[in-house]
């Protein structure tokens, strides 16, 4: 049975990432596994998350999506002066920027501007804030896809299948809906991430959850 696996929202926690990765390998021989952005900000290791991610996975059988969030936004367009610095500084950069200990970071930003912003597959699309469910995929814009905001229990179908995202976090969940899942559970700063698993043959809601728990960080001001 191959298999689909959705991480949501690493925000700097490279425990997080390795301790996910560590509990998908050990599941199944291989599979997808797609990270539905937001890498960098607020938790202490922006850089070492950047640097797994960008070295791909280390075992044959798995392939990995990497799609941007809007916080990868925010630091591109920060570094290359599209973006006032201060409004990412703010958001939680500051943490990114520290976490690279005056290394330039330009191959990463590099990496992160070219990041797709959905991927879609027989089943399902994944993208890292959600979608305008009454326009086909061609036609959502950035804004939509990296900064729009869905409220909890609102239920919404799109004609390229389920929906499954992050950006908006909830403590206790996922919220998993008929129509859409929203994996984020601000792991990074509760310490818990709550890994999805899809069967690619059948169309819906997650089979699996995977939750993994770390020790958990002082919440953002």
């Amino acid at each position: 049975m191959a298999r689909t696996y959705a991480v949501a929202d690493l925000h700097g926690r490279s425990d997080l990432l390795e301790a996910s990765l560590a509990r998908i390998e050990a599941s199944q021989g291989g599979g997808t596994v797609v990270f539905t952005g937001d890498y960098v900000d607020r938790g202490p290791a922006s850089k070492q998350v950047l640097d797994r991610l960008m070295a791909g996975p280390t075992k044959a059988g798995w392939r990995w999506v990497c799609l941007k969030g809007n916080h990868e936004d925010m630091m591109v367009g920060a570094i290359r002066g599209e973006y006032e610095p201060g409004w990412w500084i703010g958001n939680g950069g500051a943490a990114t920027v520290d976490s690279f200990d005056g290394e330039h970071p330009q191959r990463y930003v590099d990496w992160a501007a070219d990041l797709p912003l959905f991927h879609a597959d027989r089943h399902r699309v994944f993208v890292h804030a959600g979608l305008d469910e009454t326009l086909p995929l061609a036609e959502q814009t950035e804004q939509t896809l990296l900064w729009s905001r869905v409220p909890r229990q609102r239920d919404y179908c799109h004609e390229a299948g389920y929906v499954v995202h992050g950006h908006t976090p909830f403590e206790d969940g996922p919220v998993v809906l008929e129509g859409r899942a929203n994996l984020d559970t601000g792991a990074f700063w509760t310490g818990r991430l709550v890994v999805a698993v899809f069967d690619d043959d059948v169309p819906g809601k997650p089979v699996d959850l995977i939750t993994i728990r770390v020790d958990a960080l002082e919440p953002a001001a």
